[in-house]
């Protein structure tokens, strides 16, 4: 990791370990926005020669918490979702994400997704972070490519999370 990297991830883990809630969260979402036009940590992890999808910049090994940076091609529309037992910041360094947030008005049972209304939309620009605690739900659609920097309570391969839908 690169020095301002190396930084930052230092700052969230002390955010995170004196507040592990929303304010914490808040505080450690404020922290990624400069990050996010910073030419050097863009060209570093977000550069040209990063196709990844999902690449782990960073897990802290005491919190758990992952900064991940994300490379995403084409136009595509996740289904609602949360984060399981965690909570997500979405970082959009370029492009655009038209983000939904829904509120959740059917519970998922057996292999029946949960039922997700939409509340609000809003577009993330470059520069711009938001966080979603424990349990919100969101989806993301997006045009064309988009590079973002992303953090994850814990990293999240592997672990089940429910199924939801639009209502």
């Amino acid at each position: 990791m690169n020095e301002k990297m190396e930084k930052f991830a230092a700052e969230c883990h002390s955010i995170l370990k004196a507040d592990p809630g929303p304010n914490g969260l808040e505080a450690v979402r404020e922290k990624l926005e400069p990050l996010l036009v910073d030419d050097d940590i863009i060209a570093t992890y977000l550069g040209p020669d990063n196709d990844a999808a999902r690449k782990v910049l960073y897990e802290d090994p005491e919190l758990g918490f992952c900064i991940l940076a994300h490379v995403y091609k084409g136009s595509n529309e996740a289904p609602p979702h949360d984060h399981g037992p965690c909570w997500a910041i979405y970082g959009q360094a370029t492009g655009a994400t038209e983000m939904t947030v829904y509120d959740k008005v059917g519970e998922p049972s057996g292999d029946e997704p949960g039922k997700a209304a939409p509340r609000e939309t809003y577009l993330l620009k470059p520069g711009m972070a938001v966080a979603y605690n424990v349990g919100d739900l969101h989806s993301p659609k997006r045009d064309g490519e988009t590079r973002l920097i992303r953090m994850e309570g814990r990293n999240l391969d592997g672990v089940k999370r429910d199924k939801y839908e639009r209502a």
